[in-house]
């Protein structure tokens, strides 16, 4: 009885950690999502670093096995021969290297390790990272208000961004740092990071970029035209969701700022939202041809998802400032244009409101963004 109790003693401790060993670290991550979700933030937290932890004894283990295999004396007279390697293992039977090549082929690509045995080592050094980890780490610390752990989380997340298993998660991670940093009334960083993502934007960044925002401003801007706005829809199109919100928050907070980049920014959000309603729109209808921005606002109204996305994206607040800055650049007639579309969608609420109360003033008003970064 005494032996049986002393055993179960000394076992039970190990219980939790060899029931958790048991489990791939990637079940382990998705079990700390479940947490987060439900606000269990101490489980959760304990799951990632887990599944980090996890995740890095493997890969330690399977490069231990490979330098072990590359340091033998038959190998190494192979050189960084990765055909003459593979050779050798088969030939041995050398199950843990196999297993260690077969890893990095599956995450990395043959194709891309040129031949060598040593950049198949090199690839397994940088699997030990797990970013999704540190992010949600990061996320972790956010829920419960520590936003300097967090900043330092999303940082490391960032460092590793080279190892992401979906490698557009990177702009994510960016935007986390950029929002805790607007959270923390740090502007310059926050600026730094939406500049950083902008920058990926192809057609923002295409060479001969200020030309074409010179003659989208003017597409909407000049002449005497009431149409500006639907020439300016008919001439552009331009889809790209992951610069979007970074597009939006410059634009308000160039605004806040008063200064005319502003426009620029509120206008590619102007473009790429309309783009990708329109293009929502044809993929339901092929045979929609865009005639007015007005058709385009009604059509969305009918439509739950197009409704709920225009107000998840605040597309009436951008389309609103767009006209505020345009107004304080000397385009009056361009501001009235928008304005007049947004006194005719009651579905705009407050800016609704507030367009119809500018279109009745003989001198409109400069007012504050609503929501200041």
């Amino acid at each position: 009885m005494f032996v049986s109790v002393f055993l179960t003693l000394a076992v039970s401790p190990l219980l939790p950690a060899q029931m958790r060993a048991e489990k791939p670290w990637w079940y382990v991550m998705e079990q700390g999502k479940s947490h987060f979700r439900a606000g269990r933030y101490g489980e959760a937290l304990r799951a990632f670093e887990a599944a980090r932890d996890q995740r890095r004894s493997v890969y330690i283990r399977m490069e231990q096995d490979l330098i072990g295999l590359l340091s033998l004396p038959d190998v190494r007279r192979l050189g960084d021969n990765l055909d003459w390697v593979e050779r050798y293992i088969a030939e041995m039977h050398v199950v843990s290297a196999r297993e260690a090549l077969d890893e990095v082929y599956y995450r990395y690509g043959v194709e891309n390790l040129a031949g060598s045995a040593y950049r198949a080592l090199e690839v397994l050094g940088r699997l030990k990272n797990y970013p999704e980890a540190e992010f949600w780490i990061g996320e972790t610390w956010r829920a419960e208000g520590e936003t300097g752990i967090a900043l330092a989380q999303y940082q490391k997340a960032w460092d590793e961004r080279a190892n992401l298993e979906t490698p557009e998660f990177a702009s994510e991670i960016r935007y986390r740092m950029a929002d805790l940093h607007r959270m923390r009334q740090e502007y310059n960083e926050m600026e730094s990071h939406l500049l950083a993502i902008a920058a990926e934007d192809t057609l923002w960044m295409e060479q001969g970029n200020s030309f074409i925002r010179a003659a989208m401003t003017r597409t909407l801007t000049s002449g005497q035209s009431e149409n500006r706005i639907n020439n300016f829809l008919l001439n552009y199109r331009y889809m790209n969701p992951a610069s979007l919100r970074a597009h939006r928050l410059l634009g308000y907070y160039y605004y806040a700022s008063n200064r005319p980049s502003a426009a620029d920014h509120l206008m590619f959000v102007f473009l790429i939202e309309n783009s990708t309603l329109l293009d929502e729109i044809i993929r339901r209808d092929y045979s929609y041809t865009f005639t007015t921005l007005d058709d385009v606002l009604d059509i969305a109204a009918g439509r739950r998802e197009l409704a709920e996305w225009i107000e998840e994206n605040g597309y009436f607040r951008s389309m609103y400032y767009l006209g505020m800055r345009l107004y304080a650049d000397g385009y009056s007639q361009a501001a009235r244009e928008f304005w007049t579309v947004l006194a005719r969608r009651p579905e705009a609420g407050e800016f609704y409101v507030r367009a119809a109360a500018q279109l009745r003033r003989q001198t409109p008003l400069l007012e504050p963004v609503v929501e200041a970064p």
